[in-house]
């Protein structure tokens, strides 16, 4: 395991009585749980330093003796936020704790449905979609609903066809402003049937689909049509959610790369702000760092290499493993 061994990296693991990260994975192996496995399996092209962030989170959740699932995602965002570079933005956006929280809500009976928000379906997306729907309703009593809103119906349909999601087609009436369902078609019958891939024609469409599912969180994607579509959705759907005194919790899943040298992003490097970045402050409740799917642009914001949608999979799968420990 390479992760430098930092201040409060060494701090988690005193607290534990453990003197390396090796010791804090075996500890783990100990009672059934392998976080490096899980990780690659979520995102086969993750990071070790992923693998060990995870490990020095899920060590944390079982020597503290999480009860829930719900408990345990926040105990591991602890082991997360200790993995980020000091000094970094991820430290200061506590991007740790914050990946704890969003799990941790998404375990919670509250929660109803729960949206991946992209600028297109992506494979990213679907990863973090595939791993929730597999775990989360382990340790709820009412399902969790996770549905995928992109631009898009072409790319919708295909990610749904290559994932056995459930691509629903919808018509959007612009003089009337009513969303009609035309057409759902299940591509498989197991979990991975039960999320519903949506593609929209443009922003009104969007929102639509987010108020037809009654969406209650969401994390957006961050490098592909950031400013002309997710962003917006979310913005708008949230003062309308506030209008109808509805909650909504809202997730920005990256920002301030610049090295993607999208229009939007250019000049935007690890110590200033983009046009993406800038737009998820205006309505996120949370904010990454970094991107949605690539390993590597949330590693330049001193985090973990893994994209910020597979990890909220990953917590939310290591918490319910944890969880089933005290059963």
């Amino acid at each position: 395991m390479n992760t430098p061994i930092t201040e409060s990296v060494r701090r988690t693991l005193d607290e534990m009585q453990l003197s390396s990260l090796e010791e804090a994975y075996q500890y783990c192996m100990d009672r059934g749980i392998d976080p490096k496995a899980l990780v690659m399996d979520t995102q086969p092209i993750a990071f070790e330093s992923a693998a060990d962030a995870y490990t020095l989170g899920t060590a944390l959740a079982i020597f503290r003796g999480a009860k829930t699932a719900e408990e345990a995602a926040n105990i591991i965002g602890e082991g997360l936020q200790a993995c980020t570079k000091p000094g970094s933005v991820a430290e200061q956006r506590q991007v740790g704790i914050g990946h704890g929280a969003l799990a941790a809500r998404l375990l919670n009976e509250e929660s109803g449905c729960f949206a991946f928000l992209a600028g297109h379906e992506s494979f990213a997306a679907a990863e973090g979609a595939i791993k929730i729907a597999l775990n989360v309703n382990k340790s709820r009593k009412n399902p969790l609903k996770v549905i995928l809103n992109g631009l898009g119906k072409d790319a919708a349909y295909l990610i749904s066809r290559i994932n056995g999601f459930t691509y629903v087609r919808t018509q959007y009436n612009y003089q009337t402003g009513e969303l009609v369902e035309v057409e759902r078609r299940r591509f498989s019958q197991g979990p991975r049937g039960e999320i519903l891939c949506y593609g929209a024609d443009d922003v009104r469409e969007g929102v639509a689909i987010m108020h037809k599912e009654q969406v209650d969180v969401s994390i957006t994607g961050n490098s592909t049509n950031p400013t002309r579509f997710q962003h917006p959705v979310a913005g708008i759907y949230k003062a309308e959610r506030n209008r109808e005194g509805m909650p909504y919790f809202s997730v920005a899943s990256g920002g301030g790369t610049g090295r993607t040298l999208h229009p939007d992003n250019v000049a935007a490097g690890p110590a200033s702000y983009g046009m993406t970045d800038t737009m998820g402050r205006m309505h996120a409740d949370a904010q990454f760092a970094g991107s949605s799917s690539v390993p590597a642009h949330v590693a330049m914001m001193g985090f973990i290499g893994m994209g910020n949608n597979p990890m909220v999979g990953a917590t939310v799968a290591l918490a319910v493993a944890v969880g089933e420990l005290s059963l």
